[in-house]
């Protein structure tokens, strides 16, 4: 995902403050450092490995405050939390997401998006005869990459 611009940027930043705010929460240092590596990032990511990048950037936060900050990320809809099938949660940002789809291998977990049109025609006609309003869907497709540098590769 390409970096957002400084305006729409600030548009999110700004609707997480007045998320904050109607909860009662404070606007802290370490919630904005959180936010901002977030929305930095360009691809998926666990908690662990947003809390390592908050490190090597020098960030003062604990762990439990980067699960925390994620989860009032999710709450908000600023963030999309994903659950691949091994232990952790992934994460991406979600303002200006585009609609996807992913493969997941088996055997290196890495992690590929793909967007087929096809798929949005299928959900319309699924709402359509079912009488419903989809606002999003997560279709996650599992097997085994073909990549012969997959570290991890079933020899067959």
């Amino acid at each position: 995902m390409p970096k957002l611009p400084e305006d729409q940027l600030n548009i999110v930043r700004g609707r997480f403050n007045d998320y904050l705010k109607k909860r009662n929460l404070r606007q802290t240092a370490e919630r904005l450092a959180i936010f901002e590596a977030v929305y930095e990032a360009d691809d998926h990511f666990d908690a662990d490995e947003l809390y390592l990048r908050l490190m090597q950037n020098k960030a003062q936060v604990s762990r439990a405050t980067v699960y925390n900050t994620l989860e009032l990320l999710v709450e908000c809809n600023l963030v999309v939390r994903h659950q691949f099938g091994d232990k952790h949660a992934k994460y991406e940002r979600s303002y200006r997401y585009w609609q996807h789809d992913h493969l997941i291998c088996l055997d290196c977990n890495d992690l590929f998006e793909f967007c087929d049109p096809r798929i949005q025609s299928i959900r319309d006609m699924v709402a359509e005869i079912f009488e419903f309003e989809i606002s999003h869907h997560s279709l996650n497709m599992y097997g085994h990459c073909k990549k012969t540098s997959c570290p991890k590769k079933v020899e067959s």
